[in-house]
């Protein structure tokens, strides 16, 4: 038995019953969506770019959370089409996205300030609200949220 990979498992369970919020909860702070961003992408690779998306409902209240875009160590395709039909099957109201990069580093790069955009001026077009863009640093405690610096 890898005992070391028992305790990962422990740690990645512990943080996931930690910062993981259920269905029907709130996120209060872009720290709250950052720690729960990171319990979702916890199971996934670490050495690959994720896409995640927090569907909201009118109380902005969470739906789901869940990746929905994987892609390689410096980029991962994100398809406006596909966001919009998972957020119109959900029903959601409102939106907060994030991504990982692998690298640790959590500046947006020019292509994260494009999506970003590109993405909300979809949301406007179906009336839903993007409230917030996170980028998670690859196993940091650092993020970045576009809404914090005031770029939604």
């Amino acid at each position: 038995m890898d005992l070391n990979r028992v305790d990962d498992d422990m740690l990645r369970e512990e943080y996931l019953r930690r910062f993981f919020v259920l269905p029907g909860e709130f996120l209060g702070s872009a720290k709250q969506v950052a720690d729960h961003l990171s319990a979702v992408f916890s199971k996934a690779p670490r050495d690959q770019e994720h896409f995640a998306i927090v569907l909201l409902n009118q109380q902005h209240q969470i739906i789901s959370s869940e990746i929905l875009f994987t892609g390689s160590l410096a980029t991962s395709a994100v398809y406006p089409r596909e966001l919009v039909k998972r957020v119109i099957q959900s029903e959601s109201a409102a939106l907060i996205i994030g991504h990982t990069h692998p690298s640790g580093t959590v500046q947006p790069s020019s292509s994260d300030r494009a999506i970003t955009t590109k993405i909300k001026n979809a949301m406007d077009t179906i009336d839903v609200e993007l409230l917030d863009h996170v980028i998670i640093g690859n196993g940091s405690e650092e993020y970045y949220s576009f809404a914090d610096h005031h770029l939604l």
